[in-house]
C-alpha cells in the first residue's frame, strides 16, 4: 500500500497571512493524521514564508505517523534536520527565491556533495530521499549517492495528464522500474490530485509513499465549503 504524506505548507501560508496562529499548524497536523494520513511534511524555506523553522520543532513533538522534512540542504536547513530527527529527510535542490519546487537533481554533477550529505543524516538514523526528475541516468546517479530513496518529480506527468495525454506516466513506470532494480524506495510528489493519482499509482510500480499539499488542501476548501457555509447559516437562523 502506498502511504499518503501531507504536506502542510499551503496551512502556514494561511497562518501567515493574518498574522496569529489561526489556522493552528499543530492542530491542523493531528487532525490530518486522526483522519488517517499517514505522514506530515514541511518544507522550510529559508526566509520562512510560509513553514517557519519553529514549526519543525513543534511539530516534531507531535506528528505521530512518519515525519517527512523537504528542503535544500544548507547549512541552516541540514542543522534543523539533525535537531529535530524527523523519519525521513527529502533533499531538493530549489532556489531560494523560488515558488515552488521546480526541478530534480543532477545526480550525477553533484553527486559528491549529495553523497556527504547524505551520509551525515544516515549517520542520525534518519531516512534519505532524493528529489529526481524521472529520467534513467538520475535515478542510476541516485543509487550511487548511498540514498535510502527517491522522490520522483511529478509535475510533467500531472500537465499531460491534464491535457488527455496519459502516456505521461510512462518514464515514471520506467524510472519506478529501475530504482526498485537498484534497491532505492520509490516516493513521489509535487501536482498529483485527486484527478490523476490513481491511474499514477496504477501504472507505477514499488510506489511507497506520495507526498501531495497544494492540491489536496484546494480540494479540501472546495469539498468542505458547502458544508462550512451551511453551518454559519445554521448558526444565524
Amino acid at each position: 500500500m502506498t502511504k499518503l504524506s501531507v504536506n502542510v505548507n499551503k496551512i502556514a501560508t494561511l497562518r501567515n497571512s493574518r498574522g496569529g496562529n489561526v489556522p493552528n499548524l499543530c492542530k491542523v497536523a493531528t487532525d490530518i493524521e486522526a483522519f488517517g494520513a499517514e505522514g506530515i511534511t514541511i518544507h522550510p524555506r529559508p526566509d520562512e514564508r510560509h513553514i517557519r523553522y519553529q514549526d519543525a520543532r513543534d511539530l516534531k513533538n507531535i506528528v505521530t505517523t512518519e515525519f517527512n522534512i523537504e528542503g535544500n540542504p544548507i547549512k541552516k536547513f541540514i542543522d534543523l534536520v539533525l535537531e529535530t530527527q524527523p523519519t525521513q529527510v527529502t533533499l531538493v535542490p530549489d532556489a531560494i527565491d523560488a515558488i515552488t519546487s521546480n526541478a530534480g537533481w543532477d545526480t550525477v554533477k553533484h553527486k559528491d556533495f549529495l553523497k556527504d550529505v547524505i551520509a551525515t543524516f544516515k549517520a542520525n538514523n534518519i531516512r534519505t530521499s532524493i528529489f529526481v526528475n524521472a529520467d534513467l541516468k538520475m535515478v542510476e546517479g541516485a543509487a550511487e549517492t548511498d540514498t535510502d530513496r527517491i522522490e520522483l518529480y511529478t509535475e510533467s506527468y500531472a500537465d499531460a495528464f491534464a491535457e488527455g495525454n496519459k502516456t505521461g506516466v510512462q518514464p515514471f513506470t520506467d524510472a519506478a522500474i529501475l530504482a526498485h532494480k537498484l534497491g532505492l524506495g520509490i516516493n513521489a510528489g509535487h501536482d498529483l490530485s485527486l484527478e490523476n493519482i490513481a491511474y499514477f499509482k496504477e501504472k507505477v510500480p514499488h510506489l511507497l509513499e506520495v507526498s501531495i499539499g497544494h492540491a489536496l488542501i484546494s480540494e479540501s476548501l472546495y469539498l468542505g465549503l458547502e458544508n462550512v457555509v451551511n453551518m454559519y447559516l445554521n448558526k444565524l437562523k
